[in-house]
């Protein structure tokens, strides 16, 4: 999550995915304009299945978990109290090829680590997906510019600092990650181009690389592979729980493991992937086959969470797979054997991006918006988003008001094909309105009591195909008014 120095309140028009010459970047934006092939075309498919199935829990069912850290550990800002839609932290093993160190360089004038260093293995494959923001950071531009130059081949390091975005940030920005790089690949013998980096923060501040590069050798000596909490720790900003996400699947009868880490709890509206999120992966896997999935699951996860309708410009996540596990390395997408992993990788994906949510500034209701009888999934997935985007909708559940008339409302304007005298509304089991009037069994009380609970659901048909989305939201308290009206204080 970065934010500007001062909110517009105005939300960010829609661009196109911005193009790179990288080629494994080129056939991710391939699948969101058109499918024409039809594995990819299966798959991304199968990949809506399953996040509709998914769907129908409140959240994936978390890996074995240690207890919550809370907000005094030293990350975050002080003084925010832990959402109380917090999940614990998972126990995530070592990831063979994966070393992580956590520091502080002093982006922040609290006392707390702001630094992240991940290193891996010779060989590791990599791929992202950015923010199609229009203003974008030097950071974003960076791991563009080298993954396209790779082909998202053997990548060696990630650097993350929190604190400052160095974005809108022009030459003295991108020369800043570039010395960062530079630096990195000297102490780890590798290319500069080999490092991959990300920022959040605060937007218009240019990165003072010198704290950076002074804590390397320091941060380089704490390398361990069993660091992932820390990790997650180190990269929150208005965080108030780290978040990570564990599974283990099988690729040929050799079991593999699947790890990610996130960040974000405002200016939460991903048009591509989520704020930042790093996921590493011990399996084999040829980094076009990765930038495949990587974008295919984007879709069915990141991209359907919204906190408050706002993007970032340093949006980031990137997919590392080092080879490690003795499984064989898998060069097509669709290859059978990798049947199991593209499930837990979604899943992984998806737990992430759920807790997101859950961690929205003020947050203090999780919300899943479904809506059926779309024309398509496409104009499902923007009137899902238009309800969950809504202030007046979003300030109804922090007051536990079933006011379904904003249901309504934010359906009309998401200016998307609807049948008025079909639509219905529904809290949970309850049918506020059905076929474009109220409800016959219309129970305000029952209603009410309902949305009192912090997880709900609302559910809209309108009436018009067999289109379907899901969109996960919070609430909009006075919380993140206060939060947001002192960000840099």
């Amino acid at each position: 999550m970065t934010k500007t120095p001062k909110a517009s309140g105005k939300k960010t028009a829609a661009k196109a995915p911005e193009a790179t010459s990288n080629p494994v970047a080129v056939a991710g934006a391939a699948i969101e304009r058109a499918l024409v092939d039809p594995l990819t075309s299966a798959l991304k498919r199968a990949g809506l299945r399953r996040a509709q199935k998914s769907a129908g829990e409140t959240t994936p069912a978390p890996a074995a978990a240690a207890p919550a850290k809370p907000a005094s550990t030293g990350a975050g800002k002080p003084g925010l109290a832990v959402s109380p839609l917090a999940v614990p932290f998972p126990v995530i093993p070592p990831i063979a090829g994966v070393e992580i160190a956590t520091g502080r360089a002093g982006f922040y004038k609290h006392e707390r680590e702001d630094l992240l260093l991940m290193r891996f293995a010779e060989g590791t494959s990599a791929a992202g997906v950015f923010t199609r923001h229009g203003v974008g950071s030097a950071p974003v531009d960076w791991c563009k510019r080298q993954l396209a130059a790779t082909g998202g081949a053997d990548v060696r390091a990630l650097v993350v600092n929190a604190g400052c975005a160095n974005s809108f940030t022009g030459k003295p920005g991108a020369d800043a990650v570039r010395r960062v790089a530079t630096a990195v690949g000297k102490r780890l013998d590798c290319r500069q181009r080999d490092v991959m980096m990300a920022s959040t923060g605060v937007i218009g501040v240019i990165l003072d690389d010198s704290k950076i590069t002074a804590r390397l050798p320091e941060v380089e000596s704490r390398l361990t592979a069993d660091a992932w909490a820390q990790a997650g720790r180190a990269i929150m900003t208005t965080d108030t729980f780290p978040k990570g996400a564990f599974a283990t699947a099988m690729i040929d009868g050799v079991e593999v493991k699947i790890a990610g880490i996130a960040k974000g709890s405002g200016m939460i509206a991903p048009d591509m992937a989520t704020m930042l999120a790093f996921v590493a992966t011990d399996a084999a896997i040829a980094p076009a086959a990765l930038q495949t999935l990587v974008s295919l699951y984007t879709r069915t996860t990141f991209n359907c969470v919204t906190v408050d309708g706002d993007r970032s410009t340093n949006d980031t996540l990137l997919l590392f797979a080092t080879g490690q596990s003795g499984a064989p390395k898998i060069s097509r997408p669709g290859d059978k054997r990798l049947a199991d992993f593209r499930d837990k990788l979604e899943h992984v994906l998806l737990d992430l991006a759920l807790q997101l949510v859950r961690d929205g500034e003020g947050a203090t209701k999780f919300v899943k918006i479904t809506v059926n009888g779309a024309e398509s999934p496409a104009s499902a997935r923007k009137i899902a988003r238009t309800i969950a985007e809504s202030p007046l909708v979003k300030t109804a559940f922090a007051g536990e008001d079933a006011n379904w008339g904003r249901i309504v409302m934010a359906v009309g304007r998401a200016d998307e094909p609807v049948a008025r005298e079909k639509i219905s509304v529904k809290f949970g089991d309850f049918y506020a309105a059905r076929d474009g009037l109220i409800s016959a069994e219309y129970d305000e009380a029952k209603m009410s009591a309902y949305v009192k609970n912090q997880e709900f659901e609302v559910s809209v048909d309108v009436g018009v195909g067999k289109g379907s989305a899901t969109v996960w939201t919070c609430d909009l308290t006075k919380q993140y008014v206060a939060i947001n009206g002192d960000y840099r204080s």
